[in-house]
């Protein structure tokens, strides 16, 4: 029998900076609440998520700061560009997200925002501890030495 691959992901907007500003220790796939305007936004991929974060309020998860500009050919039914979008979570998912957060100071980042193949929105969430500069500093190290060693290999053979 033939392997199935991976269906690929249409991402729609991608938070690079969280990665350089967190440790990722868990990452959640969460459904989102959308306008039919945002949704045709966002396969324009014009949406910005570098600023987003994600909150409880009245014990569910909301998504904060994300911005997707106005449709073109909206017509009169237009939507808020930042306004507050709920996320779909099982309650399960919710209460052990927000015990995190409670108890050992993490935070919720957006990582990145995709089209699964059936062309549902979906919000790739990140439960994130943040960095400190020297630690920012060794991923750099880190990441230039693997790339020198790499080169070194490749010139031996």
């Amino acid at each position: 029998m033939a392997k199935k691959e991976a269906p690929e992901r249409k991402y729609a907007a991608q938070n690079r900076k969280a990665r350089h500003n967190y440790f990722i220790d868990e990452v959640l796939e969460a459904g989102i609440m959308l306008a039919g305007t945002e949704v045709k936004s966002l396969r324009q991929g014009k949406a910005n998520i570098g600023d987003a974060y994600a909150t409880d309020k009245d014990g569910e998860i909301w998504l904060y700061n994300m911005n997707i500009p106005e449709y073109d050919s909206g017509g009169y039914s237009r939507h808020e560009e930042k306004r507050a979008r709920k996320l779909l979570l099982k309650k399960r998912e919710i209460n052990k997200l927000l015990g995190a957060v409670q108890r050992e100071g993490m935070t919720l980042v957006p990582l990145s925002i995709y089209f699964n193949p059936r062309g549902i929105a979906k919000v790739e969430l990140g439960l994130a501890r943040g960095k400190k500069n020297y630690d920012k500093r060794e991923t750099v190290k880190k990441r230039e030495w693997n790339k020198q060693q790499a080169r070194l290999m490749r010139e031996r053979g």
